[in-house]
């Protein structure tokens, strides 16, 4: 969660999300009465503020903190505890083949062990659900970014924008849609790791690792911006 032991040296301090867009900053911190930190205040970008856990911040010293998205610190609980719960079933089950507990006994644990598997793939899959309509923001707002450039372009090729507004207006738009292009990725790893653990929890934990690992290779590129083809001054202005 953090590499400093005195958070409050963060107050004031800008916090940015996983891709670099700014979210806001800390103003201030919620404690628990034994002292720990447990969420933190902040200021929005819009001047609005939220209060945050301190699980979904990450603090490389004083003034880098980085905001994890709730849906990720989420899919990444589940994909720890749903495997986590189907061991510890399948060692009941080891036991009690073994003859180690009673009958009874294995019975009354399994079905609560059977129980809250159950709740955490419910979970997982209403999470699945969220995780698909961020990709569909995400790709409309490539699509927005992509109109964005070409209209840059076109009021470019006709003189109405000079070269030095083309350049810089150009590169903040490639920037924004590599930033929509790496979220909408993510997005997508993170549903592909939730499915396969909810596909993967009947199976044994060494074939588990291979299913998980597999779709990683398979993911999509990044797609390049449409107008970057024919752009002659993408070497300036980059990505």
């Amino acid at each position: 969660m953090s590499q400093i032991s005195n958070l409050f040296l963060s107050i004031g301090k800008p916090v940015k999300d996983e891709y670099g867009r700014a979210v806001g900053k800390i103003v201030s911190f919620a404690l628990t009465p034994s002292g720990k930190f447990d969420a933190a205040f902040i200021e929005l970008s819009d001047g609005k503020f939220s209060k945050q856990p301190i699980e979904n911040l990450t603090f490389n010293g004083s003034s880098e903190i980085t905001f994890i998205s709730k849906i990720k610190s989420q899919a990444n609980i589940l994909c720890d505890q749903i495997p986590f719960i189907w061991r510890k079933d399948q060692a009941l089950k080891d036991l009690a083949e073994k003859k180690k507990i009673s009958p009874d006994l294995y019975q009354e644990l399994h079905n609560n062990f059977d129980s809250i598997l159950n709740q955490l793939k419910k979970d997982a899959q209403v999470l699945s659900d969220e995780i698909a309509q961020e990709v569909v923001r995400c790709n409309q707002d490539i699509k927005a970014l992509s109109y964005a450039v070409l209209h840059l372009e076109l009021e470019h090729e006709i003189g109405k924008i000079n070269d030095e507004t083309y350049q810089s207006a150009f590169k903040l738009l490639q920037e924004n849609l590599k930033r929509a292009n790496t979220e909408k990725n993510d997005m997508e790893l993170t549903k592909t790791k939730l499915s396969n653990i909810l596909l993967g929890d009947s199976k044994e934990p060494a074939q588990k690792t291979k299913v998980i690992a597999a779709p990683i290779n398979e993911a999509p590129e990044l797609p390049e911006p449409p107008v970057v083809v024919y752009v002659k001054e993408v070497g300036k202005a980059g990505i």
